[in-house]
């Protein structure tokens, strides 16, 4: 079961899944924002997996700039997956977030900054305690601007891992697919439930990209 949960399934090992969106909250439950738009003209989407989304949501709505979040599957092959499904291991997919964010007010580079310092890029098809492909670590890029910034900031990191006697960074970088919502229950999880589970942790290594500030977010 456990080998099973830490290998990508192919299509025809894939779960069928189905052709319906899975319900979801209309709002997100901190900003009262829509979570499937429409986004104002200008701002950007950023994707990013991290581990548990729970945790990895609150690290970016409380970043200034950051419109909207949204918890959700991506980068497999079971359209429309429930949680359940995604644990398996047989959908493909890791749990990550959108962020849709204002460019004017925080960069793309800064969303790069706080995803590699929270989390750890080095485990492969895990996070911490939880384990599975739908817990890797990734980055899904919407055009070839981000794919480029992803990759800069993906070898400078890497660069401070390997200083710090870390090892070798496992984010995948890749086009963004269809991005699946998670259930309503998920969305804001640690604001409907403050004292719900967090497995987000980063290593202690500081990221030497982004121009903005130093974003502070609470202990997760």
């Amino acid at each position: 079961m456990l080998t099973q949960k830490t290998q990508m399934p192919t299509a025809e090992t894939a779960l069928p899944g189905r052709a319906d969106p899975l319900p979801t909250d209309e709002l997100h439950f901190v900003s009262g924002n829509p979570l499937k738009g429409p986004y104002p003209d200008g701002f950007e989407v950023a994707v990013f997996g991290m581990g548990c989304f729970w945790g990895v949501e609150r690290i970016f709505w409380q970043l200034p700039g950051v419109w909207v979040t949204a918890v959700g599957y991506s980068g497999g092959v079971t359209p429309n997956p429930t949680y359940e499904e995604t644990c398996t291991g047989r959908t493909g997919h890791t749990e990550v977030v959108k962020v849709v964010f204002d460019p004017t007010v925080i960069s793309y580079g800064d969303l790069l900054k706080a995803f590699w310092e929270n989390h750890d890029p080095t485990q492969g098809m895990r996070q911490g305690n939880d384990i599975g492909t739908t817990y890797r670590s990734a980055i899904y890029y919407g055009d070839e601007g981000q794919k480029a910034e992803a990759e800069r900031s993906r070898e400078a990191y890497q660069a401070a891992l390997a200083k710090a006697g870390r090892g070798e960074i496992t984010t995948e970088i890749a086009a963004l697919g269809p991005f699946y919502y998670a259930e309503d229950y998920h969305q804001g999880y640690l604001a409907k439930n403050p004292a719900g589970y967090c497995g987000i942790g980063g290593t202690g290594v500081v990221c030497p990209i982004g121009v903005g500030p130093k974003f502070e977010t609470e202990g997760a």
